[in-house]
């Protein structure tokens, strides 16, 4: 597993006095993106070398806790562009997540995406003592309800499923810190918009706001605009 770009050679860094101006950072390396050393060990295991566009320009300001906006379709790398600054905040500012609530949480439209996106968090943060559930209907409520009591640090779910346990109590997100919409323009296809909204109405306006979408319709470019606070913008092509 690993992306499909050559690793090109790395320059050094002039360390003689008198040099004209220091060098931009490699950002064509995972190591010069600022992400902490337990998260790129996960990334050598995974075999992972070079970021993708789309990584190299969404790490950095969602490191600084920027809000985002990626035009991106699937296979540019966009999962672990938002999971691992997202993992590297969580592991830098430990907290137990409040019960039955979530730190981060991550809405999806399918089941397949969100079970992909769980996966992705645990392999890149697999030296991590963080906490992945994930929620998503056609199964029974019970195993997600387990997993919930106790508050967990991300939470991938599917909108009408989520709405389901916070109907009943089994989950809260009044405390999440971090917000992630993917595949908007799916959620959208699908009749999501209207639950999306009832969920972000119950999160903290305090909160980091990302928005990923292969396409910007008007109705999710006005979602952008009602929910984003002067987000950073990327779009990339798929690799």
């Amino acid at each position: 597993m690993s992306n499909p770009e050559r690793k090109p050679p790395r320059a050094n860094p002039s360390l003689c006095p008198g040099a004209a101006e220091p060098k931009e950072p490699d950002l064509n390396d995972f190591t010069s993106l600022g992400l902490s050393a337990p998260i790129l060990a996960a990334l050598e295991q995974a075999g992972y070398t070079t970021p993708t566009p789309i990584q190299s320009q969404a790490i950095p300001p969602l490191l600084q806790g920027r809000d985002l906006v990626g035009i991106a379709q699937t296979g540019t790398g966009k999962t672990a562009a938002f999971a691992l600054p997202i993992l590297h905040r969580l592991a830098a500012e430990p907290k137990r997540a409040a019960r039955h609530g979530c730190r981060v949480l991550v809405l999806s439209p399918t089941r397949e995406l969100a079970t992909q996106i769980s996966e992705s968090f645990r392999v890149y943060g697999a030296q991590l003592n963080l906490t992945v559930a994930t929620v998503f209907g056609g199964v029974g409520h019970r195993p997600q309800i387990q997993a919930l009591r106790g508050g967990v640090d991300v939470l991938v779910a599917t909108p009408g499923r989520l709405l389901d346990h916070m109907a009943t109590g089994q989950a809260n997100v009044a405390n999440a810190e971090i917000l992630v919409l993917d595949e908007a323009d799916q959620m959208l296809d699908l009749g999501f918009l209207k639950p999306i909204r009832q969920i972000i109405g119950r999160l903290p306006k305090a909160r980091q706001t990302l928005l990923f979408s292969a396409t910007m319709p008007e109705q999710i470019a006005r979602l952008a605009k009602d929910f984003l606070r002067n987000p950073e913008r990327v779009s990339v092509a798929p690799v």
